[in-house]
């Protein structure tokens, strides 16, 4: 393999990684702003009312997202499978 090869391949890991753990933190990070909302409005600061809905939003969309995330995950490693026989033919 080529350093452009390795290059190529190694932009691609980090942009599965992305695919597969952007969403659900986006969505807990909006879960959390929007508790954080919620707890400053109503001045309620307990731990529990922030952690249960953040807890609930992730689970939700790893439910969701699932299909998604085990699709790309399968196409990703085909790739690599695929490369990691190309490089071992001479």
């Amino acid at each position: 393999m080529s350093e452009q090869e390795i290059g190529a391949f190694l932009r691609e890991t980090v942009l599965v990684v992305a695919k597969l753990g952007g969403p659900p933190l986006l969505a807990g990070l909006v879960a959390g702003l929007v508790m954080s909302l919620v707890q400053a409005v109503t001045q309620i600061n307990e731990q529990a009312v922030a952690f249960v809905p953040k807890v609930v939003v992730v689970v939700v969309a790893l439910l969701v997202l699932g299909p998604y995330m085990q699709r790309t995950l399968d196409e990703f490693a085909r790739l690599v499978f695929d490369r990691l026989v190309l490089a071992g033919a001479p």
